[in-house]
């Protein structure tokens, strides 16, 4: 079964009150099996435009993903983070054939 993952992008403009948003999301991640695959990092944007932080965060399938974004606590934290950041999230199936 192929794995879902979060893939975001955000800049922070207020880094004092994007704390409280950053301080919810481990508990709510672990409630739907999901863990860090990149946050933050050294990058390099090669193409097109880009964000100062970068995030991809793996569920063990792509309903996991769906349900911990539109879960009641992920909801509520959405409101810390919008007044201290521009953020663009996707929600993506991982592939699960064959390989190269």
């Amino acid at each position: 079964m192929a794995k879902g993952y979060w893939i975001g992008r955000v800049d922070v403009h207020n880094e004092e009150g994007y704390k409280a948003y950053a301080a919810a999301n481990p508990a709510i991640f672990k409630k739907f099996g999901a863990r860090y695959v990149v946050r933050g990092g050294a990058f390099e944007g090669v193409e097109g435009q880009s964000r100062s932080r970068n995030v991809v965060i793996e569920f063990p399938d792509y309903a996991a993903a769906m349900a911990c974004y539109r879960s009641p606590e992920y909801q509520e934290n959405i409101k810390r983070r919008q007044p201290h950041s521009i953020a663009d999230l996707i929600i993506i199936e991982g592939f699960d054939g064959p390989q190269p």
